[in-house]
């Protein structure tokens, strides 16, 4: 009886200051409501068109917020786009990225 122990978020289109902070929103209630607590929040990509600055920023607070819950924050299925703004701000090296959901959830099993 093995209770999932995350949840998988998947915006769509642009993410910008205004669709990453309801993002933060939906992940915000989830780790207040949810029970029990997921213990890894996973950000799929694969449908973002476009990332801007503003987005990128609203998910450094997103981290920010999921890792003082206790729990982890993932991303996945990053769009060349979106790949190219993480390699030129260096932020690969501050989020947790997997290649695919099911690369996330096979290390979760």
């Amino acid at each position: 009886m093995s209770e999932k122990t995350f949840e998988v978020l998947q915006p769509s289109g642009i993410l910008d200051g205004v669709s990453a902070k309801e993002l933060r929103t939906e992940i915000v209630e989830l780790l207040e409501t949810k029970k029990p607590k997921p213990r890894s929040i996973l950000v799929d990509l694969q449908d973002v068109t476009f990332m801007d600055s503003a987005g990128l920023g609203a998910l450094v607070s997103i981290l920010k917020t999921v890792r003082f819950s206790g729990a982890e924050f993932c991303l996945c299925s990053l769009s060349e786009q979106v790949k190219i703004i993480f390699d030129l701000t260096k932020m690969e090296k501050v989020f947790k990225i997997v290649e695919s959901r099911q690369e996330f959830e096979e290390k979760m099993i």
